[in-house]
């Protein structure tokens, strides 16, 4: 894997912290030219500040929005020359009930998860072809269970999983790999900064944290699959579990995700 990376140009969207973070401060040492962005300008200027005698280009952007995607991708062409590797991994979650979510919040979710996936995809496409390059969306396993509280989350996941494949499929003669990565969960912001019902972010994570898959792990995992150039990767052995349950035994699956996310009742995860 050592010179698999070395002078690729490889595009990180959401790259300030998790598994973003994870993927560049792993791909840098392995002489990779970096490039990410992200809603923050603080935490990119010290990741900037962090790799300040590296190949590494940052720019402040909302995946959301096509124009900010089409800056980030355009300029990063414009500073490496190309594009070798996509990682769409910005993403937001959500923790509300539809009966009491405003409509607002999924649209949201949706705009960041998949049009966001779409948008970088679309933009960066004509490049990675050049290259015979590979695309990956950074998904989950709620893109093959939908998890209950976070229906808006699923719908956006499967969409990621269903569109790449859709891709792939287009792409099997291109020379260009499609891989989606499905990770279990994995220590991270994400659960902090998930929507709730009103849209502001959750603030607090109902999981262990310090039990979970670390994002150093996750990232490793990722680039090992990459350079096998693999289909899907699902990670953990609860994440693996969870996708074979659902597939052959889907009502039992139902019962055990109501189980694990529902106590009295009511949702506490």
């Amino acid at each position: 894997m050592n010179d698999f990376f070395r002078n690729k140009v490889v595009v990180i969207t959401g790259g300030s912290e998790g598994i973003g973070k994870a993927l560049i401060d792993a791909l840098i040492p392995l002489g990779a030219k970096v490039a990410t962005c992200g809603r923050n300008q603080d935490k990119l200027y010290n990741l900037q500040v962090q790799y300040s005698n590296q190949l590494l280009h940052t720019i402040v952007a909302d995946v959301s929005q096509y124009r900010e995607c089409e800056n980030f991708i355009n300029s990063t062409i414009e500073t490496f020359g190309g594009i070798d590797i996509l990682i769409n991994n910005a993403g937001v979650s959500m923790r509300a009930l539809l009966k009491d979510v405003e409509m607002d919040v999924i649209r949201k979710v949706m705009d960041i998860n998949f049009f966001g996936t779409v948008y970088c995809t679309k933009l960066a496409l004509a490049s990675i072809i050049e290259n015979k390059g590979t695309i990956v969306g950074v998904s989950s396993i709620a893109g093959y269970r939908g998890l209950p509280g976070r229906s808006g989350y699923s719908a956006s996941k499967f969409a990621v999983n269903g569109w790449l494949e859709a891709v792939r499929t287009e792409m099997i003669d291109s020379g260009v790999n499609v891989m989606w990565v499905c990770p279990g969960f994995t220590r991270s912001n994400i659960r902090n900064a998930a929507l709730d019902s009103k849209g502001q972010t959750q603030g607090e994570s109902p999981l262990p944290e310090a039990e979970l898959m670390s994002p150093e792990d996750c990232a490793q995992h990722i680039l090992k699959a990459i350079t096998k150039r693999k289909r899907t990767l699902v990670l953990t052995f609860k994440g693996k579990q969870t996708v074979f349950i659902n597939k052959f035994f889907p009502s039992l699956a139902d019962k055990l995700v109501k189980k694990f996310f529902y106590k009295n009742g009511e949702l506490v995860k």
